[in-house]
């Protein structure tokens, strides 16, 4: 299974690669700061370097793939396309190599699952703090609706940076909210590779 990693650099990223790897799939980590990725020697792992504003460099990393995932996320509070601009280059480039299967991780609070995230998160934090954030998100999220691609969009809730528990719950389920591991929100986008159950859905993963 060949499979590239949108995001690699950052929190679920990591935890992306290092899980990938142990399953032993052939992992590609496009990254725009390699040395990020230092912690990691596999003859599984290519790194290709680029910048997901650049159509080209992410089409290099997308031949011959069997799955895309994406973990990109949105490096300031600032007003910033980062997410929506570099997965409409993703999805041309799926297009363009017939790679169909897609895992991209949003978040709680994005579309239908705003009331979902609690009255304060979803009052008061995305509002103020999360406000351009979630709007790029929200276009993120338009566009892969808008594809072609077998999709399935994850919204985790709260991250945080603790061990795996592979304990968790994950659906539609509009109960579920709450704070979840980096590490088990990864798990979980890597089983969706191989799985149909939320094929073009928006799951949400939680505690």
């Amino acid at each position: 299974m060949n499979i590239v990693i949108f995001g690699s650099t950052g929190g679920t990223g990591k935890e992306l690669v290092k899980q990938a790897l142990e399953l032993g799939y052939e992992v590609t980590a496009f990254a725009r700061t390699p040395a990020k990725l230092d912690e990691f020697k596999s003859e599984n792992l290519i790194i290709v370097v680029g910048d997901v504003f650049n159509y080209e460099d992410v089409e290099k990393a997308i031949v011959a793939q069997n799955a895309v995932i994406s973990a990109l996320g949105n490096p300031t509070l600032k007003v910033n396309n980062t997410t929506s601009e570099g997965t409409r280059n993703i999805i041309k480039a799926m297009k363009a190599n017939s790679v169909k299967r897609f895992v991209c991780e949003t978040s709680l609070g994005v579309g239908d699952s705003r009331e979902q995230a609690g009255f304060f998160f979803s009052k008061v934090i995305i509002p103020t703090l999360l406000k351009n954030a979630i709007a790029d998100k929200e276009i993120q999220e338009q566009i892969i609706h808008e594809s072609d691609l077998d999709w399935t969009i994850v919204r985790p809730g709260g991250l945080k940076d603790s061990p795996k528990t592979s304990k968790y719950r994950a659906g539609l389920d509009k109960n579920i909210s709450g704070n979840i591991a980096r590490a088990d929100v990864a798990e979980f986008m890597l089983k969706q590779i191989n799985s149909d159950e939320f094929l073009r859905k928006c799951p949400v993963i939680c505690y």
